[in-house]
């Protein structure tokens, strides 16, 4: 099993900046695609950001530009930097990633951190 523990969340102001983390642990054989999902209020969940375990990265048009999304392999981390949020930012953000566990693959969650941009 393995499990994946996020960090960082928040409360800011528009235009300011929050940096996820997300950690995971466990029966660790390999890892994929890490990434973050969020959910706005009232929303369905929606994919941010994507990257692959080569460093290839993905994400959401309306994020561009603004967040960065990273990872540390050999500490099976990934990152969201969040530059110049707006309010249509705020949602429960949710760390996502593709593992090998016990010769079985498939995806893990976080328990999800709460973004809350006011304006």
């Amino acid at each position: 099993q393995v499990q994946l523990v996020e960090s960082g969340g928040g409360l800011v102001q528009a235009g300011g900046s929050l940096r996820l983390s997300c950690a995971a642990s466990g029966s660790i054989r390999s890892s994929n695609a890490m990434g973050w999902y969020r959910q706005p209020p009232g929303k369905q969940r929606e994919l941010v950001a994507v990257i692959t375990s080569g460093g290839s990265t993905n994400y959401l048009d309306s994020v561009k530009g603004r967040f960065t999304i990273s990872r540390d392999n050999a500490k099976n981390t990934v990152y969201l930097q969040m530059n110049s949020l707006k309010p249509e930012d705020t949602a429960v953000y949710y760390c996502y990633g593709n593992f090998v566990s016990d010769f079985v693959r498939r995806d893990y969650w976080g328990q999800g951190t709460q973004v809350t941009v006011s304006s």
